[in-house]
């Protein structure tokens, strides 16, 4: 059950990933810096903060603390300047590389070891699904956002409005989500 539950993680992070850079692909460069409102944040500001946290999470997982002395959280929800696309694609990609190397390298035999976020004990399977959380929380974020901004214009990242007749056949596994 363990191998299944890691095959599991790494899949429900990747697809995570896909969604969040299939929804950040529809829109321009203008609308990553758009804000709904002046308190909330821009899919430039949740990128860079998905980024940081998955780089501290991740980086020398079960062993240092998942929040490093050198992530400086509250600066990820500042920007002095419109970054670029590349910029943040940057910010995303290491994040997730990341997380992705360090789940990959996962065996079985972590699972009930103990990592430390903030000082607080967790098992790693704790810890793996407080982040896959957490991660879905803000690529929801990002994937709404998108949608607002592409309008349209937008491609749906899962099965369409009106079309689940043409999907019966469960291909969550293999991963539903279409290049847009």
């Amino acid at each position: 059950m363990d191998s299944t539950y890691l095959s599991d993680v790494l899949r429900t992070f990747r697809n995570y990933k896909t969604l969040g850079e299939g929804a950040i692909a529809q829109v321009s460069d203008a609308d990553l810096h758009r804000l709904l409102d002046p308190d909330a944040n821009s899919i430039a500001i949740i990128v860079k903060h998905v980024g940081g946290n998955l780089r501290s999470r991740f980086s020398d997982f079960l062993t240092t603390d998942g929040e490093k002395p050198s992530r400086n959280r509250d600066g990820e929800f500042e920007l002095d300047r419109p970054a670029t696309r590349d910029e943040i694609m940057a910010w995303w990609n290491d994040g997730w590389k990341a997380a992705l190397d360090a789940i990959g390298a996962l065996k079985p035999e972590d699972l009930m070891r103990t990592v430390h976020i903030r000082g607080e004990a967790f098992a790693v399977v704790e810890a793996l699904n407080r982040s896959a959380g957490h991660t879905a929380y803000h690529v929801g974020q990002i994937a709404f956002l998108a949608k607002h901004f592409a309008g349209r214009n937008w491609t749906s990242l899962s099965i369409p409005k009106g079309q689940s007749a043409q999907h019966l056949k469960g291909q969550f596994k293999s991963g539903i989500v279409p290049k847009p």
